[in-house]
């Protein structure tokens, strides 16, 4: 792990426990959420083949709101990516981090917006 700060060495810890059981197919991809201290990233991957389907990020929307509304439209976003693609059902995996703020408001968004896990 290196020389991480503890806080980020606890994260990627829960992180690979999660990831021992969540695992996102063709059918059902992993829905994977990154938090950072400034944006917020989603990406819908097919872990069978290694394969990123779509991708939607607050930095690449160029939002300039506050980090919940980010978070949000980041959801809605991938939503949106991921319906056009023909995707509806996903597994969601939260990277380790706690299921509220950011990444609660971002999984709202994703399932408001048509995606079902």
């Amino acid at each position: 792990m290196g020389n991480l700060n503890p806080k980020t060495a606890r994260r990627q810890k829960r992180h690979r426990r999660i990831r021992a059981q969540v695992s996102g197919t063709a059918d059902k991809p992993r829905l994977s959420v990154y938090r950072s201290n400034k944006h917020m990233y989603a990406q819908l991957i097919n872990d069978v083949t290694g394969e990123t389907i779509v991708a939607a990020s607050s930095l690449e929307l160029q939002l300039d709101e506050s980090l919940i509304t980010a978070a949000e439209m980041v959801g809605k976003t991938i939503a949106e990516r991921g319906v056009e693609a023909g995707i509806k059902k996903v597994v969601f995996d939260r990277g380790g981090y706690n299921y509220t703020g950011r990444i609660e408001t971002l999984a709202d968004a994703a399932r408001d917006n048509g995606l079902i896990f």
